[in-house]
């Protein structure tokens, strides 16, 4: 049985904390496009009005979302919503959408 000082199990409980906090979250990518849903429709599949996202390639899907973050794509709600979102959480996002079966 091994014995640890103090100062030696905290940083362990500190290091195993900061793995943990580190874990991808398999889920983050459907829970950002699930914020979409109410425009572009379930899984992307919009019902008219907007257009579908889902099956558009990915580098289109990021180019556009940052068009739209950058100001450079005039529209209504689109900009202010992608000013809300990371680079890294646009690229999740289109590869989610880019996945999804139109």
């Amino acid at each position: 049985m091994r014995t640890y000082s103090v100062s030696t199990a905290m940083l362990l409980a500190l290091a195993a904390g900061v793995a943990a906090a580190q874990a991808p979250d398999t889920n983050l990518a459907r829970n950002i496009a699930a914020g979409c849903a109410n425009c572009h429709g379930t899984n992307g599949v919009s019902q008219g009005g907007m257009p579908s996202l889902a099956g558009q390639a990915k580098a289109d899907l990021v180019r556009k979302m940052q068009d739209f973050k950058a100001a450079r794509t005039p529209a209504t709600v689109m900009t202010q919503l992608a000013k809300g979102y990371t680079d890294e959480q646009i690229d999740l996002v289109a590869g989610w959408f880019a996945a999804q079966k139109p």
